[in-house]
């Protein structure tokens, strides 16, 4: 029997599909392509809400696999418990590491160089000059040492740093040295001048960085966040961004969009991106490759890529 593939990329736009599936595309629309209850593998529309990605799943009776095209599988979470038991849901390693490690870089040499701050001078017609710091010599805490963080380390890699920490939920060894587990994370705060946030939200990670978090980061430190907005107490990190204590960058907030009077946006020390590490150039290709080769895979029954979890009994 001939099986439905949701994706959220035109089938025709995507080279190296596997013959044998009906492709559809649905990218979120009010109306569904079939009906879901036909759908075998749902490619989960990008950069939508987690209610629009959410939305086909209760009717999914024969849904295989759930495939996402972020890093983070926080937005789909919520639907699993409407999935039967054994479905796989995947997430998109291998797509974002060059985009997300870009704009980590980016931000941590905005910040320390005072990019922002010439931005304003120049709108005002004035030469801002001044010492700034440099990101060389200077020691950088990595929170997350999945794939993103090891592609935000290769970047960080030819800027003459001091040294370079690595936390992950254990601990383990890379060529590059050892990572270390998160009960070790109080000990390194200190000694970091920039401290990068690139872990997945769960209820290991929400409010990670909260008030305690923050107390042992050295003064003058930079908080940076490519992760997800409630990896930090926004709260807490306000209190610290007033006390000109610390500075921060963050690609991801919490609310998110931040809205219009948030504080955070006048907090001083603070560099802001809506939440832009992902979509770039370098995400189309990268996610059609994806696609096709979960759908090959898939297709000649061979094993999956980046399977995160499989559902049970209670979804």
């Amino acid at each position: 029997m001939t099986v439905d593939v949701w994706l959220p990329i035109p089938p025709d736009d995507i080279e190296g599909l596997p013959e044998g599936p009906d492709y559809l595309f649905w990218d979120g629309g009010e109306d569904f392509p079939a009906d879901p209850a036909d759908c075998a593998f749902y490619v989960v529309p990008y950069m939508k809400s987690s209610e629009t990605g959410v939305r086909p799943l209760p009717a999914m009776g024969s849904v295989e696999v759930v495939q996402t095209l972020s890093a983070g599988v926080d937005h789909v979470q919520p639907g699993l418990k409407y999935l039967r038991p054994g479905v796989r849901l995947c997430n998109a390693r291998g797509v974002h590491e060059a985009s997300t490690g870009e704009l980590a870089l980016t931000l941590i040499l905005a910040s320390l160089r005072g990019v922002p701050d010439f931005v304003r001078a120049q709108d005002k017609g004035e030469w801002l000059g001044g010492f700034r710091p440099a990101l060389a010599d200077r020691s950088v805490l990595i929170v997350g040492y999945g794939s993103i963080g090891s592609a935000i380390e290769d970047r960080l890699t030819p800027f003459e740093l001091a040294r370079v920490a690595r936390v992950a939920r254990s601990a383990r060894t890379t060529a590059r040295g050892p990572v270390h587990p998160l009960a070790e994370l109080p000990a390194l705060l200190p000694d970091a001048d920039v401290v990068v946030l690139s872990t997945p939200l769960d209820g290991t990670t929400r409010h990670l960085v909260d008030a305690g978090f923050l107390a042992r980061m050295k003064d003058g430190a930079l908080l940076v966040n490519v992760a997800r907005g409630p990896v930090v107490d926004t709260e807490a990190l306000l209190a610290e961004l007033q006390s000109g204590r610390i500075t921060a960058a963050l690609d991801v907030t919490d609310p998110e969009p931040l809205p219009r009077g948030h504080p955070l946006w006048q907090a001083p020390g603070v560099l802001i991106s809506p939440h832009v590490g992902g979509p770039t150039s370098a995400f189309m290709p990268r996610a059609k490759r994806l696609i096709a080769d979960q759908l090959g895979r898939f297709v000649n029954r061979e094993p999956l890529r980046n399977v995160i979890l499989t559902t049970g009994p209670t979804g």
